[in-house]
């Protein structure tokens, strides 16, 4: 009996397996997907670590090598952090010379742009999304297929309860 099966039959829950316990810790989508993050940003950690990144900075590089200057506010948006959460990560990054934060024309707004040093790490940066891949053994059709899923997954969350915020 899948578990499908259970949800809609709520009777059927008593004739259940352990494996079909719609509160086994297997059966959670929370548990994978927070199993599976810990496993993958580990596989990430000794790439990043020769370039100085934190798993949270290369993303904030990722969205600056797309595109700087960015605000603060734009830079929250696309990465999905808090922007308290995000000024701490910008210092370090800009304390190791990586971006330059300043006032835009704007004064309530803050600009981030890259530095030449921040620019030169992408050659080095190039090396990590494959280095994952084959660390993870997945292919790239298998990496684009997973990472749809998870957009999907992301986009009914915040369709479920709003935009998914940091706590």
């Amino acid at each position: 009996m899948s578990v499908q099966t259970i949800a809609c039959y709520p009777e059927a829950v008593t004739e259940a397996t352990a494996t079909d316990d719609l509160l086994a810790l297997e059966n959670q989508v929370c548990f994978a997907l927070a199993v599976a993050t810990r496993k993958v940003l580990a596989a990430y950690r000794p790439l990043l670590e020769p370039m100085g990144l934190t798993h949270p900075q290369y993303l904030a590089m990722l969205a600056l090598w797309e595109r700087s200057p960015r605000t603060v506010v734009d830079l929250s948006r696309e990465l999905a952090l808090d922007p308290a959460t995000l000024s701490p990560l910008l210092k370090r990054l800009e304390a190791a010379g990586l971006v330059r934060r300043s006032r835009g024309s704007d004064e309530r707004t803050l600009d981030v742009t890259l530095t030449d040093a921040g620019l030169a790490l992408r050659a080095q940066a190039e090396a990590v999304p494959p280095r994952v891949a084959a660390a993870l053994n997945l292919g790239a059709d298998d990496l684009a297929e997973l990472r749809g899923m998870l957009h999907r997954v992301i986009a009914a969350a915040e369709q479920a309860s709003g935009p998914v915020e940091e706590p």
